[in-house]
């Protein structure tokens, strides 16, 4: 498939353009390992432009009846899944997952817009009753000019996220998005200036992560940090922000366990696990990774599964049947291998590994590991990738201790019949979000967000769009 692949800009204040830093950053395309592109990196003049442009932006946007708004952004999902056709291949370029993963991306994306558009409408403050001739009220208003950074992964959907809680709320936005996928949310943004979307409201940067993170968390204007990537990343920017006692929404890593129960459908498990799992080739922080699997069923579950991973194809997301594409950077393929390396090491078995595939891409086939002792890698570090560990357990006690045992608790699942069971198993996960028989957990409607290491503050629902507002409290003695 032949793909025009667009001129990196920036856009800032309503204008696009280039950056005009000292650096360069480089985009490549995982299947082929070659770049494809090479623009300029925004500089402090950028950045200065930005946030002047996000203060006036905010200035307009806060003052809009929240009708106006919300129409606004509904016309932006409108357009978003109207160009879903031309802007997913520009995705599988440069990230490497297939178009029709990248369509349903965006299809979520335009969701989330549209849910947090109508939820604007409703930041309801309240009357709090008191003595004759006080009146003490509540109400919400945009926290200010928010600074978002988002990942690579997900290049469409995690901006939307951003964009829509920040706007619906009445606030404007600087956004840093990923240096690897840029042409994907340059898209996006083209989708709101469309819509309407007044100048300033929203600002797009690439660059150094360092150097704008520091600049922008830095600066006065900016009243909120916003960030979805790493633990250690985000542990970072959150301790600048508190430095300056600036509030922060931290979406981070986590490492999902996936609990079978021995009265599990077997079928549907092991069916619905493979596709989650190797989805965006398991780029993704809610991905399943610890595999805990009843010793009744263990058996049963294992061959289940392998014949589910067998189905996998993984190639270049353009090609006809390909269902997992590559890696998104080369980094990757060295950190998997070292896990996996580590786990067999010390003992694990290789129960099933995809065929690899010659050339310069960035592929990692899947990988099913067994046995891995509790101390391998795999087993404590996120791996973001094609592996996967299956372990059995006895006490249903002890592998929820042994689940909550990591820093982490983003989502977690498990799979059973039983409803006393399964009340029993989510009141005791340490995750913040849970999906009991299915994955499909981060959606529009509901708070998304973890505990522990995992982060703070919540994406979606009605506490998605409230995030981004400060609650004030009026009292007025009536004489």
């Amino acid at each position: 498939m032949s793909v025009v692949y667009p001129e990196i800009q920036q856009f800032i204040g309503g204008k696009w353009g280039a950056g005009t830093g000292d650096s360069f950053c480089q985009v490549f395309n995982p299947a082929e390992g070659k770049v494809i592109a090479k623009y300029a990196a925004a500089g402090k003049a950028d950045l200065d432009r930005a946030l002047s442009a996000a203060t006036e932006g905010l200035a307009l946007w806060r003052n809009y009846v929240p009708a106006k708004r919300t129409d606004i952004l509904l016309r932006g999902a409108q357009l978003l899944r109207e160009r879903a056709e031309e802007i997913a291949p520009l995705v599988t370029m440069e990230e490497g997952q297939p178009p029709a993963d990248a369509r349903a991306f965006i299809a979520r994306g335009a969701e989330i817009i549209e849910w947090d558009a109508n939820e604007g409408r409703r930041l309801y403050g309240r009357i709090i009753p008191t003595q004759p001739g006080l009146r003490q009220m509540v109400v919400r208003e945009p926290v200010g000019v928010v600074a978002a950074f988002t990942p690579w992964n997900a290049p469409i959907f995690t901006p939307c996220r951003k964009i829509g809680s920040v706007l619906a709320a009445g606030c404007s936005l600087i956004i840093k998005a990923a240096e690897e996928t840029p042409a994907s949310t340059m898209a996006l943004v083209r989708v709101f200036e469309d819509a309407g979307v007044p100048p300033g409201v929203i600002n797009l940067v690439y660059g150094n992560p360092a150097l704008i993170s520091e600049y922008l968390i830095s600066a006065p204007a900016v009243r909120l940090i916003t960030f979805t990537g790493s633990v250690p990343v985000g542990k970072h920017l959150a301790q600048l922000a508190a430095a300056r006692m600036k509030p922060s929404i931290m979406e981070l890593g986590g490492h999902a366990p996936v609990i079978i129960c021995e009265d599990a459908d077997i079928a549907a498990a092991a069916q619905r696990s493979c596709a989650a799992k190797f989805r965006n080739a398991a780029q993704a922080c809610i991905a399943p990774s610890r595999f805990f699997i009843h010793e009744s069923v263990f058996g049963q579950f294992v061959e289940a599964f392998i014949a589910e991973v067998r189905k996998v194809k993984m190639g270049n997301g353009f090609e006809a049947g390909v269902t997992m594409g590559p890696l998104a950077n080369v980094r990757r393929l060295d950190t998997l291998q070292s896990l996996v390396d580590d786990a067999l090491g010390r003992g694990a078995t290789m129960a099933y590994r995809g065929s690899a595939i010659a050339g310069e891409g960035y592929f990692f086939p899947p990988t099913v590991l067994t046995d891995v002792p509790a101390d391998a890698r795999l087993l404590l570090e996120e791996p973001f990738g094609p592996v996967v560990t299956l372990t059995p357990y006895s006490d249903i006690d002890k592998v929820i201790a042994v689940a909550n045992a990591l820093p982490f608790g983003l989502a977690g699942y498990f799979f059973t019949r039983s409803a006393a069971l399964a009340d029993k198993i989510s009141s005791s996960l340490e995750c913040g979000t849970i999906g009991i028989n299915h994955f499909t957990v981060s959606t529009h409607g509901v708070p998304f967000g973890g505990v522990k290491e995992s982060g703070h503050g919540r994406e979606g629902g009605l506490e998605g769009v409230a995030g981004y507002t400060i609650e004030k409290s009026i009292s007025h003695l009536m004489e």
